[in-house]
């Protein structure tokens, strides 16, 4: 064999010998990554169930100084939480030392200070379980319950971007009205033998107050982030325009994406995959109201989308909004460990780990099973919609590892 036919056989094998061993690399890296996701949802699965008790035998500490100390840039609370059932038993029983109206916003809340000066979000129940809010994905009064379902789908997804939330019931009367600001108390009305009261809020009227069966009011808190983690608010890049008859971008333009990648925070760092995340779980709980989001400042794009506000979900379980899903059919990506998830949920798996795990909250059950049905159905349209975006781009394209730089993108 001549000397130049040689060495053009040994560049061939060389790059057969590359390319064999890139690819083995990489499946084995895959075949890690997914054995790792595995072993996390056994790990979720295991601990979903948590008893709210009030021991923290192995520390000093106080709940609100353990919760505080979770939140990092990338997740509110870690993936083992031991101490998650004292700090939910905390929130719904430590004593109420001030009440005051919410901050800013539509819907009607108030800003509660628990003993050791932990400040929490009061919502108050507006609707029974059964209750069917008609119209727009978006309409009626905030329901307490969603911030309480969304908050452990949130665990149950492995997402970890909620703040805690457990339900409470609360003596309107004796609990809140001595503590309560002016502010909040001149809300404060009698319907009938009901206590009730209207807060401060752009949509808060005195004609539409929020009532108390009696003086116990059933409601869900929120913890409030530390205040060393400051938030920036940013418009959601799929925010809808409230207009009627005038559309957003996304809903006309079909190469709405390809902008939004070429756009800070979006063209680099994790943003847009959490934005995908955030149109999973917004469509899984049927929340059509996430025109806003907010991240910790300062972040240049590196910190989570904290999946804040949640009460706009769980209103109708007929409820089928594809368009919560535009970043994700628009785009077609999604994180791997995202993918693995969901496929470990399917088969009714998601509906009995949610309601597992919302079993021992104050106010169950959370959720009624038409809404449970939802879920799991919902997730079904979720992965179709995947295998839409992998039979036309391919597995490489659409799912994306979570460590992967997203210029490629």
């Amino acid at each position: 064999m001549k000397l130049k036919q040689r060495v053009v056989l040994l560049a061939i094998l060389l790059v057969i010998f590359i390319f064999t061993k890139v690819f083995l690399i990489d499946n084995l890296d895959t075949s890690a990554a997914n054995r790792e996701d595995q072993r996390a949802f056994h790990r979720m699965m295991t601990g979903l169930r948590v008893e709210l008790a009030p021991k923290l035998d192995h520390t000093l500490q106080s709940p609100w100084e353990i919760a505080a100390q979770w939140v990092v840039p990338r997740e509110v609370y870690p993936e083992e939480t031991p101490e998650l059932g004292a700090i939910m038993h905390a929130m719904a029983t430590k004593k109420i030392i001030k009440a005051d109206v919410g901050y800013k916003g539509t819907q009607l809340k108030a800003l509660l200070i628990l003993e050791g000066g932990q400040k929490v979000v009061f919502k108050p129940k507006r609707y029974s379980r059964d209750y069917v809010v008609e119209g727009e994905p978006y309409a009626g009064y905030d329901r307490h319950n969603a911030e309480v379902a969304a908050f452990h789908l949130d665990r149950v997804l492995g997402f970890r971007r909620a703040p805690l939330v457990v339900g409470r019931f609360v003596n309107l009367r004796t609990e809140i009205k001595p503590v309560a600001t002016e502010q909040l108390l001149s809300t404060f009305l009698t319907v009938g033998n009901n206590t009730c009261f209207y807060g401060k809020c752009y949509y808060c009227r005195e004609t539409e107050p929020a009532c108390a069966d009696g003086d116990t009011m059933e409601g869900s808190v929120t913890l409030w982030l530390p205040d060393v983690w400051p938030l920036q608010k940013h418009r959601h890049p799929w925010g809808r325009t409230y207009r009627e008859g005038k559309l957003a971008r996304w809903e006309y333009d079909e190469s709405y994406c390809d902008a939004v990648k070429k756009t800070s925070p979006y063209d680099s760092g994790p943003r847009l995959l959490d934005i995908i995340d955030t149109s999973v779980f917004d469509y899984l709980i049927g929340n059509a109201d996430r025109h806003h989001y907010e991240s910790f400042q300062d972040d240049e794009g590196a910190s989570m989308l904290i999946l804040l506000d949640n009460a706009k979900s769980f209103g109708n379980p007929a409820l089928d909004e594809r368009s919560i899903l535009a970043p994700l059919y628009q785009c077609c990506i999604i994180r791997v460990s995202t993918w693995n998830r969901l496929n470990y949920l399917k088969n009714g798996v998601l509906k009995s780990a949610l309601k597992s795990a919302m079993a021992h909250d104050p106010i169950s059950p959370v959720l009624s099973d038409p809404h449970l049905d939802a879920v799991d159905q919902r997730l079904l349209n979720v992965l179709a919609t995947v295998k839409q975006c992998t039979d036309q781009f391919g597995m490489d394209t659409v799912l994306v590892e979570d460590r992967m730089p997203l210029s490629h993108l």
